[in-house]
C-alpha cells in the first residue's frame, strides 16, 4: 500500500511541476515575435507606419502645395477619389480653360509614387496627353520631388526628395484609394 501511495504522490508532484513549467515558460515568452521595422540609413531615422484616409490625405496634400507652389502663376489642387485627381486652368487665347486630369496611383517598391494617366478634360478641346503633361511641367510650380513624364503619361513622385519639416522622409506602403486604405511609413532623424 506504501508504493501505491509513494507513487501516486511521485506523478502528482510530476504533473504539477510540469504545470509550473508550462505556466512559467509562458509568463516568460513575449506575447508576439517581435517584427522587424523598415529602416532608413540604419540607426539615423526610426520609423513609424501611418494609416490615413483620402479625406485627411486630401488635406495634407493641398496644404503642401500651397506651401511649395505659393508662387506659381498658375493654381491648382488634387482631390483623391476612387483615383487621384488634379484640377487646374490653362491659359488658352488668353482665356482660362478649366482642366482636369485624373491618375492611378501605384506604390512603388521604392517607397515612391507613381501617378498613371488615365483620363483627361480639358474644356472641349481635345489635346494630346502628352501635350498636356510637357505644359504642365514647363509652367506649374511643382513640388521638389515630382516629376512629370509626358511620353510615359506620369507623374512620378520621389517622396524620399519631398521636403518635409524636421528632415522626416516618407515612403509609400499601400494606396488603395477605391477601399480607402493608405498606408506609409515615416522617418524621423535621431541624430
Amino acid at each position: 500500500m506504501k508504493n501505491k501511495w509513494k507513487i501516486g504522490f511521485l506523478i502528482l508532484l510530476g504533473a504539477n511541476l510540469l504545470f509550473a513549467i508550462i505556466i512559467f515558460s509562458l509568463v516568460l515568452t513575449p506575447d508576439q515575435e517581435i517584427k522587424n521595422v523598415k529602416s532608413k540609413d540604419d540607426n539615423n531615422y526610426v520609423s513609424f507606419q501611418v494609416h490615413s484616409n483620402k479625406y485627411d490625405l486630401n488635406q495634407l496634400i493641398n496644404h503642401y502645395i500651397k506651401k511649395e507652389a505659393a508662387d506659381s502663376p498658375i493654381e491648382y489642387r488634387v482631390l483623391l477619389g476612387d483615383d487621384v485627381e488634379l484640377y487646374g486652368s490653362l491659359p488658352v487665347f488668353s482665356q482660362e480653360v478649366n482642366m482636369k486630369l485624373t491618375f492611378v496611383p501605384k506604390a512603388l517598391e521604392n517607397g515612391d509614387l507613381v501617378l498613371i494617366q488615365k483620363s483627361m478634360s480639358i474644356g472641349n478641346l481635345p489635346l494630346p496627353i502628352s501635350y498636356v503633361l510637357k505644359f504642365i511641367s514647363e509652367n506649374y510650380k511643382l513640388p521638389k520631388g515630382v516629376e512629370i513624364r509626358p511620353n510615359d503619361k506620369q507623374i512620378y513622385v520621389h517622396m524620399q526628395q519631398l521636403n518635409l519639416k524636421s528632415d522626416m522622409k516618407i515612403q509609400v506602403d499601400q494606396i488603395d484609394l477605391k477601399n480607402d486604405r493608405i498606408s506609409f511609413f515615416i522617418f524621423v532623424p535621431v541624430s
